[in-house]
Formats: C-alpha cells, structure tokens, sequence
C-alpha cells in the first residue's frame, strides 16, 4: 500500500552537519512502500514522474541518475532491512535531494566495484551524486544522495 504525503519539511536537523536540506517551500513528495521487490520498480516510476512534473527531465542526465540511484537506495532497503521505506524527494535551488529512510541500522560502505553481482550500488552513489551521507533516525536510518539540476557548469557536480 502506498502512502503520499505532501506536507511541510522539518526544520533544518544538526544531525545533517554540513548537508542541510535544501529550504523549505520546494518542490516536495514522499512516497512509503511496502518490502516487496515490485516497490523498487514503483520508485524508480515515482521519481521519473516527479521530475517530469517538475521540469527536470530535460535537464541532462538528471532523471537518468536519480532514477538509478534510488533504485540502488531502494534495493539496500529491501535487502537489508526487509521493511517499509520512505522515499522522499526534495528540489529548491538547483538541487534534488532524494532520500530513502528505512527501518535498519546498518550504515552503507562504499565497497570497489569488483566482478561481483552485488554490492556496487553505495560505490555508484559515492561516484555519480554530487553528495550524499546516512544519519540515523530512531530505530532507523536515512540515506541520501544530492544531485545539481541547474544546467550550468559545475552543477551536480562532485564538490570537494
């Protein structure tokens, strides 16, 4: 079953140190699904009709990469805590800000992308987002990717 909402952001958390969210009054979706592996399909769905609605589609690569990645934070939801997850999408000043929260407490590694069949999906975040981080939240975690949709050089770009 899914489950929209729509509703305000929370103020900015100390918890996100030197990645605040981006500010309230931006474009906003959060979609919660439940731990089957049809729900990865479904978000991928989710952001590509969100970024059309928002006009981001047309932005080069922009939908392409978040769509991938989220796709990768979705897996690691269902693998590793086979729970509900919350996706939720974030756009305001030239950043789109996606998050997937579920309900484990293991934090993401960034593992070589060797010849294995699994575990390249962090190593994607880490080298296709502009930043990305996980902090806990209660019984959970969130983990979240940046990605710059202004179209001018350097935007989406990895920052030092």
């Amino acid at each position: 079953m899914l489950q929209l909402s729509g509703g305000a952001l929370p103020d900015p958390d100390p918890r996100y140190g030197p990645y605040p969210q981006p500010p309230l009054g931006a474009g906003h979706l959060s979609v919660e699904y439940d731990p089957r592996p049809a729900a990865v399909r479904e978000a991928r769905a989710h952001v590509r009709r969100q970024l059309e609605a928002w006009g981001l589609t047309d932005r080069d690569d922009v939908a392409e990469v978040a769509e991938l990645l989220v796709s990768e934070l979705a897996t690691n939801a269902l693998l590793h805590s086979a729970s509900r997850f919350r996706l939720t999408l974030t756009a305001a000043h030239g950043v789109l800000r996606c998050e997937v929260a579920d309900s484990g407490r293991r934090t993401p590694q960034v593992l070589e992308a060797g010849t294995s069949e699994s575990g390249r999906g962090m190593f994607l975040v880490d080298a296709l987002a502009r930043r990305w981080g996980c902090h806990q939240d209660g019984p959970g975690k969130t983990v979240w990717f940046e990605l710059g949709t202004c179209g001018s050089d350097g935007c989406g770009r990895r920052q030092p």
